[in-house]
């Protein structure tokens, strides 16, 4: 017997339908783009050279902030490694990607690595604890930041935000195998 109404895979269908429509209907022609049918004119170029120079300076400022964070985030692994040796073997390798996040969100090509190193406080297990928090504080400060940043940027963030969470996620089992 075959069933009636409304299936999965027909839901599915419909819905990808819908979708086609709506992302074919959005390329239409460019007759209308708001300068009243006057193609390639000073007022349309002068704007979008100042749209453009207004993105750059948004892109600039957000790359800016998330490298921040990311070198005050380094600045405290480099802490964490100085007051305690011991913790090397598994600070290293998130320490070393932490140091490529903040040469990939620095706004300028050969930017120095600006970082203060900071004093952790307690032993091993509370630093590496302290570390974990430090991620993830910076993975919801990259996350936040997605919502403003142009494209290529938020892809970034996004992806720097993961890192941070999965580094938070490892430095929480650390922490509880790191003794005192």
């Amino acid at each position: 017997m075959r069933r009636t109404g409304t299936t999965r895979r027909g839901a599915l269908t419909a819905t990808g339908a819908i979708a086609m429509g709506a992302a074919l209907a959005g390329c239409g022609s460019d007759a209308d783009d708001g300068d009243g049918g006057l193609k390639g004119s000073g007022h349309t170029e002068a704007r979008t050279a100042a749209d453009r120079s207004s993105a750059e300076r948004v892109e600039t400022s957000l790359r800016k902030k998330a490298a921040g964070v990311s070198a005050s985030l380094l600045g405290q692994y480099e802490g964490v490694l100085a007051a305690h040796p011991a913790t090397a073997a598994g600070l290293i390798p998130l320490r070393d990607a932490v140091r490529a996040h903040v040469k990939a969100l620095a706004p300028a090509k050969g930017a120095s690595l600006d970082f203060v190193r900071t004093r952790p406080v307690g032993g091993p297990e509370e630093a590496v604890k302290a570390l974990a928090t430090a991620e993830r504080s910076a993975a919801a400060s990259h996350t936040a930041a997605l919502l403003e940043a142009p494209p290529e940027l938020a892809r970034l963030l996004a992806s720097v935000a993961a890192a941070a969470s999965a580094h938070a996620y490892l430095l929480t089992g650390q922490a509880k195998e790191t003794k005192a």
